[in-house]
C-alpha cells in the first residue's frame, strides 16, 4: 500500500515536471517566433526535464520496466528465477544505495550555486533530485527483495 502511494506521488510528480517542461518549450518556440528573447526558458526546460526522468527512472524500476537482461529470468523458473531476481535487486538496491549517498556529497557542494537565467534560484533544488530518486528506488528494491525472499520461503512459485 505505501509502495503504490509512493509511486503514485512519484509519478505524479514526473508528470508535472513533464509539463512544465513541455509549457516552457513551447513558450520558448513562440517568444523566437515574435522575436522576444526568453532567456529563463532554457533552464527551466532543462532541469524540470532532470526532475522528470529521473522521478520516472524510479517508478520504472519498481514496476521492473528498467533496463533488464532478462534471457537468463526467462529461462528459469521456481526457486532458481526467485533466486535471480533476489540476486539482481539487492546488485542494484547496492548501487542506488551508493548513489544515494554520493548524491548527498553532490546536493551539499552544489546547494548555494544559482541559476545563470534566475539567480534567485538554487541549484540544489535541480541537484535534489538525485536522492530523491536513489532512496525511492532503494525502496522499491527492498520491497521486491522482501516479497521475493516471502515467496522463496514459503515455496511460492513466479
Amino acid at each position: 500500500m505505501f509502495i503504490k502511494k509512493l509511486e503514485k506521488v512519484q509519478l505524479t510528480v514526473g508528470v508535472i515536471f513533464l509539463s512544465i517542461f513541455f509549457l516552457a518549450v513551447l513558450f520558448q518556440v513562440i517568444s523566437r517566433y515574435f522575436s522576444i528573447s526568453v532567456i529563463w526558458t532554457e533552464e527551466v526546460a532543462k532541469y524540470s526535464f532532470i526532475w522528470a526522468v529521473f522521478m520516472g527512472a524510479a517508478v520504472m524500476v519498481n514496476r521492473k520496466d528498467h533496463f533488464n537482461f532478462d534471457y537468463l529470468s526467462k529461462k528459469l523458473k521456481g526457486k532458481a528465477k526467485l533466486t535471480l531476481s533476489i540476486m539482481t535487486d539487492t546488485i542494484l538496491m547496492l548501487f542506488c544505495a551508493a548513489l544515494f549517498y554520493y548524491s548527498l556529497a553532490a546536493l551539499s557542494s552544489f546547494w548555494n550555486y544559482n541559476w545563470v537565467a534566475l539567480p534567485m534560484l538554487k541549484m540544489g533544488y535541480v541537484w535534489l533530485s538525485l536522492p530523491v530518486m536513489a532512496s525511492t528506488m532503494v525502496i522499491y528494491l527492498c520491497a521486491h527483495i522482501a516479497t521475493n525472499v516471502k515467496k522463496l520461503a514459503v515455496g511460492e512459485e513466479n
